[in-house]
């Protein structure tokens, strides 16, 4: 699987590797890529397998498929450990990475994801739902989750930029990614993380509230909890400028 990429920063800087949403593309993090690179990481974007302009299998996946990528993207760059930040599934996917590929993983930021997020049904429906009318049909629900309505009421231009981002989401892709999120439980794999962990939820966060991250903080030894008034789903997005402080302040420490 060679997923899309895009590297930026000094090359002989330390590789951070962001891994995003469900219906986001690498450009969710851009954010992020400029702050991390002045301060000297070598900064690695992607897109997920079925979203932006990686390929789009046939499914089923799970998260060890989408770990599985994140380790092959890591050989292909010829990284032999690296950061992970990841955001819902991309922290998903940087958990799985951290139980089964620890030699790999020099830290972890996860921010607004879960171990475990069900009900499975809801997932299910989800799926069925974009491969009948397509991932446009989901879009303003989705980003009405991603970000707050005050968000939303200032920043309508960013907001239309979300909603189109979902709908270019291939819709094979993004329901096929939905059947692995439905069949995920990490939780049995939270104790084995040994990288040092820092765990981000948003105070505004419908779908992976503080409670999610609670439970991975407190399952992953040594881990730690940082809570973000004012953001919600997409809360590096949202409160970008804490969510940088909090990854540089982790990865320097790391």
């Amino acid at each position: 699987m060679n997923v899309n990429y895009v590297a930026e920063g000094p090359e002989g800087g330390e590789v951070v590797v962001f891994s995003g949403s469900l219906g986001s593309d690498l450009r969710m993090w851009e954010l992020q890529a400029e702050p991390l690179a002045e301060n000297g990481f070598r900064v690695v974007r992607y897109d997920h397998r079925g979203h932006g302009d990686s390929p789009v299998p046939a499914a089923p996946y799970s998260i060890a498929d989408l770990g599985g990528d994140l380790i092959e993207l890591l050989d292909t760059l010829d990284v032999p450990r690296a950061h992970v930040v990841g955001l819902s599934l991309g922290g998903m996917t940087g958990m799985w990475a951290g139980a089964n590929a620890s030699k790999r993983i020099a830290s972890l930021v996860l921010c607004c994801t879960s171990a475990k997020l069900g009900p499975p049904e809801s997932w299910a429906e989800r799926a069925r739902k974009v491969r009948a009318d397509g991932t446009g049909s989901i879009a303003e629900a989705i980003v009405s989750r991603w970000v707050t309505p005050a968000y939303h009421r200032m920043h309508p231009e960013r907001v239309d930029y979300l909603r189109q981002m979902v709908t270019d989401t291939s819709d094979e892709g993004y329901a096929a990614c939905c059947g692995a999120i439905e069949r995920m439980d990490l939780t049995g794999d939270l104790p084995k993380i040994s990288a040092p962990t820092l765990v981000i939820s948003g105070t505004e966060d419908r779908a992976t509230p503080p409670d999610h991250g609670q439970r991975i903080a407190d399952a992953i030894p040594g881990a730690r909890l940082e809570i973000v008034e004012g953001a919600a789903h997409l809360g590096n997005v949202e409160q970008s400028s804490r969510f940088t402080q909090l990854i540089l302040e982790h990865l320097k420490a790391a």
